[in-house]
């Protein structure tokens, strides 16, 4: 007969160093306080999250949990110090060794020990995503699979394919048939290049970015003692953005917590905004399944917003069925009602935005304060263009700039070659886009060109003229030049650039040949007449005559290029001519290079951002534009599972993010993508009708003439 036989470990009196009932509300207190056991907390937008966790790290330091039993984990580096520079000033002493830091380095640190077991020496190297890049390149070659011609998926997006299968749990086939299916035909060799990438991996003693975490996983699953180590060492666990996890960190945390339970996650459901991305929405929803008893936790007040704001940001999540049901409360006095503003159009809008942005800097809000934010990066195309003619700085936060971005550059090169000729920028950069061809090809190819197209605009003038030649392009007798080795662009007579091009075919490399005659033929199509004289035009054809194809096996997200694209080519219906598109283009573009050089000497400027980047950033004034059905929500997005919802929770993070005053705004004509340049009307977001009239200030704009 056995008998269990519990010793209890002895607890001297604890005397705080810290008045926790003083420094918290009650809430908060509730969450810091909690004994041990699995915990939920549901922190609101702006309610204090990251010193509720801080605070709850102090708590169980001073209960006498050793620092090196204590696991917390976060998104990001910054966010593991601040927290940890945080509860070292609570406490007046540092933790050296408190376990904190992000999944990723948490899982090499552990690897470090243990790599051994998983067939790695422990001084294994970490990929970049250039080296991972170079490594499936070679998978490729090991393959003998053959790309020419197939519009099989580059490097850099079956990297970014096998990185989504680690990171959900989920085969190559899955990933291929939910977001990339325009590569189901390559499902079995991609499934393959899979396997080899891996192996090969193991080979040269690599791991990249995701096995910090798929082979953390592997380790604990595969190997008892070393999941009963962990176990055993972790006696709390705290994590950070718990809605931010996916399926790979989720099961991390799960197998970590499998002997303790005291496991507490801190999140906000509502603002689980990148399923995208790999965020497993599921997780923090579901958490008191997976661990019943769990208690959970709710922090509303909010000391960011206020109470008029609040009070939309509540109506605007109401609509959704998979959350945790909270209110926000404010804890601020109250300020303006929300404006609601419809605009005749984007330009309208842009002129509404610039001249109350103007406005609020003179009754004292800093343009540092202000932001713009929007679902797309190209919902700001109208507005960019008005604040660089008001001269009103503005920086952009949305990744790479609109026109700087790579797909941008090579759509409108095609449109600088056919209007300029000699612009050898843009030929190289075309060229270059082509199989087997570069830069030392493209130099090449360009030399040759040059001088075909000298050959072809001589041929082309009328016998017995005097012409336009190389060296005297005003065709003035009075006024001979010396010849060179160019040609004005006027010289060039219709269909010669397609001509000189053609006549290149023989000095382009076999790989190319193909593609070649394709770019020749896309060419001679831009120069007719009927299409020339159209900036918008010539970006549909581009990107129908083969450069949809080129971004599909270039870039993991394809479709969102794709949809830029399409937009630039709807901005571009408002000029009078492709030259009046490129020169605003050219402006725009040196205007984003000089706000970035003013940016560096700290100067005020107007935030422009997605509201992806905005997430944890809160401004005086927020201003949320292009409300309209089909552009936010997007149009995309509703078609995938739960698609609405997170358009929804975006919505509310959007909202959430203003102290004092916000702006609702939509156009009620924008033009479409007819191919007429044509106005089409605009559906206002199904989000706003969700708020109740009386909480937002209607503006109607009007023009004094």
């Amino acid at each position: 007969m056995s008998r269990d036989y519990v010793i209890e470990p002895f607890h001297a009196a604890v005397h705080l160093q810290i008045d926790y009932a003083h420094e918290l509300n009650p809430q908060q207190l509730a969450a810091v306080t909690a004994p041990p056991g699995p915990a939920l907390v549901i922190a609101g937008a702006g309610s204090g999250k990251t010193r509720t966790l801080t605070y709850r790290v102090a708590y169980l330091l001073e209960q006498g949990i050793p620092a090196d039993r204590i696991l917390l984990l976060t998104f990001t580096n910054k966010a593991a110090g601040e927290m940890m520079r945080r509860v070292a000033d609570l406490l007046g002493h540092e933790l050296r060794e408190l376990w904190g830091g992000t999944f990723h380095s948490i899982g090499a640190r552990i690897l470090r020990s243990h790599a051994d077991l998983l067939g790695y020496r422990r001084d294994f190297t970490i990929l970049d995503r250039d080296d991972s890049k170079d490594l499936i390149k070679a998978c490729i070659a090991d393959a003998g699979i053959e790309t020419k011609g197939t519009h099989f998926p580059k490097p850099e997006v079956l990297n970014e394919i096998f990185s989504l299968a680690a990171n959900t749990h989920k085969p190559t086939d899955d990933i291929l048939e939910s977001q990339y299916d325009y590569f189901s035909q390559f499902a079995a060799p991609i499934a393959d290049l899979a396997q080899r990438y891996i192996k090969r991996k193991r080979t040269t003693n690599a791991m990249d970015f995701d096995d910090l975490l798929a082979l953390w996983l592997k380790l604990l699953q595969e190997h008892a003692d070393v999941r009963e180590h962990y176990q055993r060492r972790f006696q709390f666990i705290l994590v950070d953005e718990y809605q931010d996890t996916n399926k790979l960190q989720s099961d991390l945390v799960d197998l970590l917590a499998g002997r303790h339970h005291n496991v507490t996650v801190v999140g906000d459901d509502a603002q689980s905004i990148y399923a995208w991305r790999g965020a497993n929405f599921a997780n923090i929803l579901e958490f008191p399944k997976r661990y019943p008893g769990a208690k959970v936790f709710k922090i509303e007040t909010n000391y960011r917003s206020t109470p008029e704001i609040l009070k939309v940001a509540n109506a605007a999540i109401a609509a959704n069925r998979n959350q945790f049901t909270k209110q926000l409360a404010p804890a601020r006095k109250s300020g303006l009602k929300p404006a609601l503003v419809a605009c005749m159009d984007a330009a309208q809008q842009s002129a509404f935005i610039a001249q109350r942005v103007l406005e609020l800097r003179d009754e004292g809000t800093s343009l540092n304060q202000i932001a713009v934010l929007y679902r797309s990066h190209f919902h700001a195309l109208e507005l960019q263009l008005e604040l660089t003619r008001r001269n009103i700085p503005f920086s952009i936060t949305s990744g790479i700039r609109f026109f700087e971005q790579a797909h941008i550059k090579d759509a409108t090169a095609y449109l600088k070659l056919v209007v300029n000729p000699q612009d050898e920028i843009a030929f190289k950069r075309l060229a270059q886009l082509l199989p087997g061809i570069a830069a030392k090809g493209a130099e090449k190819l360009w030399k040759i060109f040059s001088a075909k197209l000298v050959n072809v605009a001589q041929a082309s003038s009328p016998a017995g003229s005097p012409g336009v030649s190389p060296g005297n392009p005003t065709g003035d007798k009075a006024s001979p030049q010396p010849a060179v080795e160019t040609t004005a662009p006027q010289a060039v007579a219709a269909q010669s650039l397609a001509v000189a091009l053609q006549a290149c075919a023989k000095s382009v490399p076999a790989k190319a040949a193909t593609a070649w005659a394709q770019f020749v033929a896309t060419i001679s199509q831009l120069e007719d007449k009927s299409v020339r004289q159209s900036a918008a035009k010539m970006l549909r054809l581009v990107i129908d005559a083969g450069y949809d194809d080129y971004l599909k096996e270039n870039f993991a997200n394809y479709r969102n290029r794709q949809e830029d694209l399409d937009q630039l080519a709807v901005f571009a219906f408002q000029f009078n001519s492709v030259e009046d598109f490129l020169t605003q283009l050219a402006l725009l573009t040196n205007v984003e290079a000089e706000h970035d050089q003013a940016a560096n000497r700290d100067t005020e400027q107007l935030r422009l951002s997605t509201i992806h980047q905005a997430k944890g950033l809160e401004f005086d004034a927020v201003f949320v534009i292009m409300l309209c059905d089909g552009l936010f929500p997007s149009e995309r997005t509703l078609s995938a599972d739960e698609g609405e919802e997170e358009e929804r929770r975006l919505f509310y993070v959007a909202i959430t993010r203003a102290r004092n005053e916000l702006y609702l705004i939509y156009p009620l004509m924008r033009a479409s993508f007819g191919g007429s340049g044509g106005d089409a009307m605009q559906h206002p977001s199904r989000f706003l009708s969700e708020i109740p009239g009386d909480l937002l200030n209607e503006w109607n704009l009007r023009s004094p003439y």
